[in-house]
């Protein structure tokens, strides 16, 4: 997810829940575990693997689980089972707020369309090293139980699971070590990580593929220019020369800042105006908060209430959803439902009607937080499909619909392109979600008298979307995203920050394929040669369904299978 000033507006605690060290295998540093999950794309063969690669001394105290690199591995399962004998690797960076799991559909897409033409390829979704500190063993639980409510129990009721407890969400003072995880500990990460994978530098140059989506453009820039060991003379260990080629996933492969507005929530941390020094010195007193957080809507919280709420779309769709009422009430969930179920000003004074008051299933709940009539933010939106069964009206807050004729279209940056809908009857008929591909005549109008959406613009499938926030073992969404990685991308031409960044023929150094989402963060300024997907929003290049409703082949990853062919 690309992030929006909004992220960065306030200071609030991060939160924080443990996860235990992987068992090593026989060889110490590798863990490779296979991953089942419902996916209906078949030949597609996943595992989750982890490798020790343990942070440095001078990253601090910090959990043992946290010297360990993680990565989603997805594979043709009738290629070869070694990833060096794959006609390519792609290794891919996530955004902000964004984990490994968020992958999931493009790799899946991007391997079987690439086998399609008798290529086997690799898709390798990256974790970043913050994301250690996740606990998923709620979801986890909940999922083999196929009840949502586990999980809810898990992490806010104090129920075990196999004996243990959740460790609860830590404070900005509990996750010091972060502010010592930054730019430089990122490409490194990613650059030992492909080392271990790969120890033969030429390999590495002619198999992979390296990109990613949003943030992860910029960070791929990063890693192309970065020298790794520390001898600027040389160039085989240069990070452009890990790679054959980078892919672009609304995004751009770029350190400049300009044209990357809203990826990049800088602007409203003040102490960037008074250099490097001042922010390392707001992270070490805390003052800076050491992951980007607010009081409502973006924290740790409520990232890991989508995962609940993917789950229970994924376990039981069609069923009334009660996560409203059955998890507890507090300020952060409260405000964070009241921010995103206002349907304009008065409502959100007032506070009433609450989202308590209207009845939806488990789809049309998970639709209502992520889809793009619904979700707020531009970074957050896919299109899943539209509200059914009861009457819905113009949502007007958190801005009208009409931006344009009131001279605000800017905010179409923050907001997105598309008409905002909502219930409109409390206390009434039970909501439910047209998926997608259902999305075609009977659409209901907005006050301009257009409908609100129309089948052009859905391609993600809900069910797709739920699986992929409810079964992956490493989550769509990142809990901890360290706030010194926006300050040390911002000032990155301080002395300390980014001193090995000296290639700076790097990004240009391989071939590049863009794939902007037409209604997305990158594709406001196409380029020639671009792919554009015309409909997809932000996370639609990550998320879209291999069947469209056009009828032709999806074509992001159909696009960068044959990228990685050539």
């Amino acid at each position: 997810m690309g992030a929006s000033a909004l992220v960065a507006a306030a200071a609030a605690l991060p939160v924080h829940a443990s996860a235990a060290a992987p068992a090593a295998d026989s060889a110490g540093d590798r863990v490779e575990t296979p991953v089942a999950t419902n996916s209906p794309v078949t030949g597609v063969t996943e595992s989750m693997v982890r490798v020790r690669v343990p942070l440095p001394a001078s990253a601090g105290p910090h959990p043992e689980a946290c010297d360990w690199l993680s990565y989603l591995r997805f594979r043709d399962a009738g290629g070869p089972a070694a990833s060096a004998q794959a006609d390519r690797i792609l290794v891919a960076q996530p955004g902000v707020l964004e984990g490994a799991g968020a992958f999931d559909s493009v790799a899946r897409n991007t391997v079987a369309a690439a086998a399609k033409s008798g290529k086997h390829i690799e898709f390798w979704a990256l974790d970043r090293r913050s994301n250690c500190l996740e606990d998923h063993a709620g979801v986890q639980a909940g999922l083999a139980a196929k009840d949502a409510h586990l999980a809810v129990d898990y992490y806010y009721r104090q129920k075990e699971v196999d004996g243990r407890k959740f460790a609860g969400y830590q404070t900005n003072d509990q996750v010091t070590w972060l502010q010592n995880v930054g730019l430089e500990q990122t490409v490194r990460d990613e650059y030992d990580l492909m080392v271990h994978e790969l120890p033969d530098q030429q390999a590495r140059k002619q198999r992979m593929l390296c990109g990613g989506h949003s943030l992860g453009g910029i960070l791929t820039a990063f890693f192309a220019e970065w020298d790794f060991d520390g001898d600027h003379s040389t160039t085989g260990d240069a990070g452009y020369n890990q790679c054959s080629g980078y892919f672009a996933l609304d995004t751009r492969i770029s350190t400049s800042l300009p044209g990357m507005d809203g990826q990049l929530p800088t602007d409203l941390i003040p102490l960037l105006q008074f250099g490097a020094g001042a922010v390392q010195a707001g992270l070490e007193s805390g003052v800076v908060p050491r992951s980007l957080s607010a009081p409502a809507l973006i924290n740790t919280e409520t990232m890991n209430l989508l995962s609940i709420a993917g789950l229970a779309a994924d376990l039981a769709p069609g069923d009334r959803s009660d996560l409203a009422t059955y998890v507890p009430s507090s300020f952060n969930t409260d405000t964070t439902y009241r921010l995103l179920f206002s349907k304009d000003y008065p409502t959100f004074v007032k506070g009433s009607p609450t989202v308590k008051d209207f009845r939806f299933t488990n789809a049309a709940a998970l639709g209502a937080l992520l889809d793009d009539n619904s979700e707020p933010l531009a970074f957050m939106q896919s299109s899943v499909g539209f509200w059914d069964g009861g009457k819905v009206v113009d949502k007007e807050f958190p801005a009208p619909n009409d931006l344009d004729a009131i001279g605000l279209g800017g905010l179409k940056q923050l907001l997105g392109p598309d008409k905002k809908a909502i219930p409109d009857e409390p206390n009434g008929p039970l909501y439910t979600w047209r998926n997608y591909d259902q999305v075609g005549s009977g659409v209901p109008a907005s006050k301009d008298g257009s409908p609100f959406t129309s089948a052009a613009k859905e391609v993600t499938d809900i069910g797709e979307l739920a699986r992929s926030l409810a079964e992956q073992p490493l989550d769509f969404t990142e809990h901890y995203f360290p706030t010194k990685m926006v300050t040390d991308i911002a000032l990155a031409a301080s002395p300390g920050i980014a001193d090995d960044a000296v290639h700076t023929n790097g990004p240009t150094a391989n071939p590049i394929i863009n794939l902007e989402a037409g209604d997305g963060l990158g594709g406001r300024d196409p380029q020639p040669g671009d792919v554009i997907a015309p409909g997809y929003q932000h996370l639609d290049v990550l998320t879209a369904s291999a069947k469209q409703n056009d009828g032709k082949p999806e074509i992001i990853s159909t696009s960068l299978a044959a990228f990685a062919a050539k």
